[in-house]
């Protein structure tokens, strides 16, 4: 077991949080490197608040709405909240706020984001019916450092899977979401543990064997 003090992390959701709950089980595993913290949504009526509260973490909820249009008055009072949580690393799970550049900068080279698509390919909304549409035979996830260019930064993991013949949204959607639940919490540990490493725009992490079939690539 690592001695090092595990990452102390912040998840921003906006809806139901699956991913959130993914990485809350992975980080129950006392070798886990990273500990969550704090869990807090744009949206008051998200239903993974509860879901973090029954967890047992902190949570907190700052309704956009209520800020107009500034964003970054929005994004002062969200880094302060992350701030008084002494977060270390802020991780995105279906937060759907774009980010300024400002805040980005906060967090910059601390903030990861998982994406329903294999980026490059499909970045912003609608990936799974775009997907659908352009008739690729493989679709995916990706898991990203999160740069001031939305869908653009150092790729730390992907996961794919076949799109079938027959397959609808929903199909499709769900074996995405299936592997979303996999590759983040291998991505969150090797960011927390210091083994995703930076390398220009190449993510590579200590200690990986391409040839292994990790879906870390």
């Amino acid at each position: 077991m690592s001695t090092q003090p595990k990452k102390r992390v912040g998840v921003l959701i906006s809806g139901r949080g699956s991913n959130m709950l993914s990485l809350v089980e992975a980080a129950k595993a006392p070798d886990y490197p990273a500990k969550i913290v704090v869990v807090g949504s744009n949206r008051p009526d998200a239903k993974g608040l509860e879901h973090a509260a029954a967890e047992g973490f902190a949570t907190f909820a700052l309704d956009h709405r209520l800020y107009g249009k500034d964003r970054e008055f929005f994004e002062r009072d969200l880094h302060a909240r992350l701030v008084e949580n002494n977060v270390e690393l802020l991780v995105l799970a279906g937060f759907l706020r774009l980010l300024t550049p400002w805040f980005v900068s906060q967090w910059q080279g601390r903030m990861i984001n998982i994406h329903p698509a294999l980026l490059p390919s499909f970045p912003g909304l609608h990936t799974h019916e775009r997907a659908l549409k352009a008739g690729v035979r493989i679709h995916g996830a990706t898991v990203h450092f999160v740069t001031a260019e939305m869908d653009v930064g150092p790729i730390i993991a992907q996961g794919a899977v076949p799109v079938l013949d027959g397959d609808n949204l929903n199909d499709l959607a769900t074996r995405v979401l299936a592997v979303e639940h996999q590759i983040y919490p291998m991505a969150l540990e090797a960011v927390a543990s210091g083994k995703a490493v930076v390398d220009g725009f190449r993510v590579k992490v200590k200690g990986f064997d391409q040839d292994d079939k990790s879906l870390i690539c």
